[in-house]
């Protein structure tokens, strides 16, 4: 049997019976297989995150052309069809061996007698993707509904896997555009890869080579030239240049925030929702020995993440601390040049890389977020020095957490608006929803 396989399937097993988030149950699983092929690596990353990420679409399918839904069915057999639809209409794997295997895997996990079932209902698929003549970019379209059948928020729910509650929100916010928006999230993405902004170009280029001859793809940002897209890594940690601290993972679109906050070499600068460290770093870099970075997060386990990072990336002009953003500290009060807040929000600009996000927010979660969005202003808008600035951040999409919030920091403190809030969308370039806008103290 192909082992690799059955790794996926008790990832999925897991992250069915997880209570919350499970956003770093693969990476634990690699670590633990680690002495595995990276290409036999990167197909169990892709089939346990490919499932996830399509599984509202999956299910969908298997409840049309199997005699038991998907609810009534066994959580092992439910995840091996699963697995083996996305298989057979989302990956290049052939579809017999997909078949095989799904059966074998019933089989060695204790329903042998349900081969026969998941051989039927895997092979139904399979002769309908055949006959249809579909090429590997489209086969899943057969399987979906007619515009008519459903509401529209219920269709694009269907084809781009989310729940009906959050297409709802991207369709109020964005209206025709949502869909352009949702397709673009939507699919396994590749990692942005920010190199240190210090290295020279014949550096960087050293660096980047030294990654490409691992076969990884590497494709540069067309506005950043210190950040590229990278496709097949296996475990980023593995790739050349990883431990001497060349590169970090960062989103082009945080980069772009704390890149519009200005800061400069001799800057004071404070971090206050730090963790992993993204921003810390590059505002290290650009305000150099000369400036410093106090970085912030709530518990001792993020600060620990902020702590490698910047000892990987050799960043000397950052403090990092345990510290509840939401609480005053007036010890801080007008300290710094420069503060970044970037807040806790709903995420919803980077479901295409958070996947467990899109199956865990509640109405009421999306409603408690903006209170304490809102209690982390009141504490941290005094410390920015008089005439410095306030970098204001989501990684979402709505307006009542983004657009909104900056009217309320206008509206309560000796605020103005140093420059147009932006909205990064994920369907204008490969980048995350993002927001952020930067804030002047009068």
């Amino acid at each position: 049997m192909d082992n690799t396989r059955a790794i996926a399937l008790d990832a999925l097993m897991e992250a069915e019976s997880a209570k919350g988030g499970y956003g770093n149950l693969i990476t634990n699983v690699l670590n633990k297989y680690d002495y595995l092929d990276r290409r036999d690596k990167a197909f169990i990353k892709l089939l346990f995150e490919g499932t996830i990420e399509r599984r509202i679409t999956l299910d969908f399918i298997l409840d049309r052309k199997s005699s038991v839904k998907t609810a009534k069915m066994k959580p092992v057999i439910r995840n091996i069809l699963r697995m083996g639809v996305y298989q057979i209409l989302f990956t290049d794997a052939p579809g017999y061996a997909v078949v095989k295997e799904s059966v074998n895997l019933a089989g060695k996990r204790g329903f042998k007698g349900l081969g026969g079932f998941v051989n039927g209902v895997l092979r139904g698929i399979l002769r309908e993707v055949e006959s249809s003549g579909a090429n590997n970019n489209n086969r899943y379209e057969i399987f979906l509904p007619k515009r008519s059948e459903f509401s529209e928020e219920t269709y694009l729910a269907i084809r781009y896997s989310l729940p009906g509650d959050i297409v709802g929100i991207f369709v109020s916010e964005y209206g025709d555009r949502a869909e352009k928006i949702l397709e673009a999230m939507s699919g396994i993405r590749g990692v942005s890869l920010r190199f240190r902004s210090t290295l020279s170009d014949a550096e960087r280029e050293a660096a980047v080579n030294a990654i490409k001859e691992t076969g990884v793809i590497l494709k540069q940002d067309p506005g950043i030239p210190f950040i590229y897209q990278a496709y097949h890594t296996g475990d980023i940690r593995n790739l050349p240049g990883y431990e001497e601290g060349l590169f970090n993972v960062q989103d082009v679109s945080s980069c772009k925030a704390v890149l519009a906050a200005g800061i400069k070499e001799g800057d004071k600068v404070l971090d206050c929702c730090a963790a992993p460290g993204g921003k810390t770093i590059l505002a290290s870099e650009l305000a150099k020995n000369s400036g410093s970075v106090t970085s912030c997060d709530i518990s001792e386990s993020k600060t620990e993440i902020i702590r490698e990072n910047i000892e990987r990336l050799k960043c000397n002009n950052v403090d990092v601390l345990v510290r509840d953003a939401s609480v005053r500290h007036t010890e801080s009060d007008e300290a710094f040049d420069v503060v970044i807040l970037d807040v806790p929000c709903s995420g919803l600009g980077v479901i295409g890389k958070k996947r467990d996000i899109k199956y865990n927010l509640t109405k009421e979660s999306l409603d408690s977020l903006i209170d304490l969005q809102r209690k982390i202003i009141d504490a941290c808008v005094p410390y920015v020095k008089k005439g410095g600035t306030l970098l204001y951040s989501t990684c979402t999409v709505r307006r009542a957490e983004n657009e909104e919030q900056v009217l309320y920091i206008t509206g309560n403190y000796d605020y103005e608006i140093a420059g147009e809030p932006v909205q990064l969308l994920p369907d204008e370039a490969e980048q995350d929803g993002f927001f952020y806008c930067v804030l002047r103290r009068k």
